[in-house]
């Protein structure tokens, strides 16, 4: 594309888009020079527009590829058994609660030789993000339907995650070994959210299979094939990788890790690669399994090794030239992703702040700080999003540091500073020196494996934290059966004084408390208590089937058989909420 394109597509002068070619250290000779990509991305960024890279295929050499195919569905449907049984592995035997809470790649050698790249992904809740990722790198979805259990929530979830990518489906429906399995029962609720069935005229395959048992898996393996056959998947195999990052973490040894699935070209050790904000020179590629290998083809997921910093899971990986161009991409990026950051934080603190109609009526908001860290950075966003669903009109919950790898000290400071809790997330356990120094600073660290137990937590330290809204309640009644009048009072102490002689029916009477004056069901008056007694001696309190004396301020208008209630002010708390798909929330009354 040449500057003069350039200025047509972002709007802005040719003479400013030269500027910022002279800033970035380019020679510009003419307006109508072509401009290499890397170049033309870091001045749209610097305009501030969004820049997507498209990849041409012309003059390629385009191969077939082996099919990469998600496995979503409902949580604890049997997506991880069914990838174990193909892959005679046991991985969801190691998983916390025996859920899966990661987004894993691996690639299955079929008995019939093909070979089949899976992406597992987790069914709860708050991992929608990380269905997301995997139906947009995906060629094939497998829904995993449980025939005990039936459609839920998270299947109808990864229905519409399927359609919005235009991805073709595989149902599966796992456990059909139970005595309580109904297959005919799952295929008529599938049919009813439109999915239009082979069995029943549409194009939707569906295989019967047991993890347990082992049945099944040829025909599901028949049915991705044919599934992948009729796609005819091909891509370019040389020049430039195009890949997309599925997974990220921090390792001990080995520095930041990147899982990545390769969608075209070939990614070779030693190249430059900037992904997303993140750049570094590919010091190693790994296989699922561990190995090195020199080289990543079209459809292969590869652990890369090499990067300066921990990319975002979802990042596309962009190979450049030299190492200069790496840097500068990056660091426009990040000043771009930075801008943004900054743009979104404004925008929701005027949404918190915009003023309503009554501001009178507006609770009082308390912020709840919080730094949250995790093992890999998808279960980070996972997390992250899972909290802030938990935000009420009472409670801000604001995540104010995230990160990948285990709580170290700088997290407690950062807690101490701003006052923050640490929320730990499938990471070990912190040393005692740091235990000691949280224990010492105030801060609470919650460490958990399993999202439901964190969520509860969490909502439990919202609701305690709220500080609930005001409410009136009827702490008693009392019928009034006499009335006595006090005269001869001096004008400084008042006139007449009227007493009602009560009987409290329900609850108790409360000296401090507000009067509510009742006659036929009506309200007659309402006002503060001035005097209450029981047998001449002035009392704070009296409970229900005793006698007493009730004077309420500024009222003289007392008639036997009317009814005295007692006002109390109440502080009403929310409430945590746990659906039975694991979604949380907090209700505000």
């Amino acid at each position: 594309m040449t500057t003069v394109e350039l200025a047509k597509r972002t709007g802005q002068s040719v003479i400013t888009l030269q500027e910022f070619l002279v800033n970035l250290g380019e020679k510009v000779v003419s307006e109508f020079d072509p401009l290499k990509i890397d170049v033309a991305e870091l001045v749209v960024m610097e305009v501030g527009a969004n820049v997507r890279r498209q990849h041409s295929n012309e003059g390629s050499e385009i191969l077939p590829r082996p099919v990469v195919v998600t496995v979503m569905g409902h949580v604890d449907h049997g997506k991880t058994s069914l990838l174990d049984a193909l892959r005679q592995t046991s991985v969801a035997a190691k998983e916390a609660g025996g859920i899966t809470q990661h987004l894993g790649a691996f690639v299955v050698s079929m008995p019939s030789g093909a070979s089949i790249t899976f992406l597992d992904t987790p069914g709860h809740a708050a991992f929608s993000a990380m269905r997301a990722r995997g139906a947009a790198v995906t060629d094939l979805v497998v829904l995993v339907v449980a025939a005990d259990d039936g459609v839920m929530p998270q299947t109808l979830e990864a229905i519409s995650h399927a359609k919005s990518a235009n991805v073709p489906v595989v149902v599966a429906i796992n456990k059909c070994d139970k005595p309580s399995a109904n297959p005919e029962r799952v295929k008529l609720q599938l049919a009813s959210e439109g999915f239009l069935l082979e069995e029943m005229g549409g194009d939707i395959q569906v295989v019967e299979v047991s993890a347990v048992t082992k049945t099944g898996l040829d025909s599901l393996e028949e049915a991705i094939l044919l599934q992948a056959e009729m796609m005819e998947l091909k891509a370019r195999v040389d020049g430039h990788a195009q890949a997309y990052v599925v997974e990220a973490k921090l390792d001990k040894g080995r520095g930041p890790l990147a899982t990545a699935i390769v969608k075209a070209g070939t990614l070779v050790c030693g190249q430059h690669v900037v992904v997303g904000s993140e750049w570094g020179r590919i010091r190693a590629i790994r296989d699922m399994s561990g190995k090195l290998t020199e080289r990543a083809r079209p459809a292969m997921p590869v652990v890369i090794e090499g990067l300066k910093g921990l990319p975002m899971a979802g990042d596309d990986v962009t190979v450049v030239e030299t190492e200069e161009r790496a840097r500068m991409l990056s660091a426009g990026r990040r000043r771009k992703y930075e801008k943004d950051r900054l743009r979104q934080i404004m925008e929701q603190r005027t949404e918190t702040k915009e003023p309503s109609e009554d501001d009178s009526v507006v609770p009082e908001r308390t912020e709840m700080p919080l730094i949250v860290k995790a093992d890999v950075q998808g279960t980070v966003q996972a997390v992250t999003d899972a909290l802030r669903t938990l935000n009420s009109p009472q409670v801000f919950v604001n995540v104010v540091h995230v990160g990948v790898g285990p709580i170290s000290q700088s997290d407690v400071d950062l807690a101490q500073a701003c006052g923050a809790y640490i929320v730990g997330f499938n990471v070990k356990s912190p040393p005692s020196s740091i235990s000691q120094a949280a224990i010492q600073a105030g801060t609470k660290i919650m460490q958990h494996e399993v999202i439901y137990h964190l969520l509860d937590e969490v909502g439990n330290l919202i609701v305690d934290k709220a500080p609930g809204t005001l409410e009136t309640k009827v702490a008693g009644e009392a019928e009034v059966l006499n009335i006595f009048e006090l005269r001869g009072r001096s004008k400084s102490a008042g006139g007449d004084i009227k007493i009602a002689g009560c009987r409290v029916m329900d609850g108790h009477f409360s000296k401090s408390s507000t009067m509510r004056l009742l006659r036929s069901g009506e309200e007659v008056f309402e006002g503060p208590c001035a005097s209450l007694k029981t047998n001449k001696h002035d009392v704070e309190l009296v409970e229900k089937g005793n006698e007493c004396g009730l004077v309420i301020l500024g009222c003289n208008d007392f008639q036997i058989g009317d009814v005295i209630q007692c006002l109390e002010q109440v502080v009403r708390k929310p409430k945590l909420i746990i659906s039975d798909n694991g979604i949380a929330r907090i209700e505000c009354y």
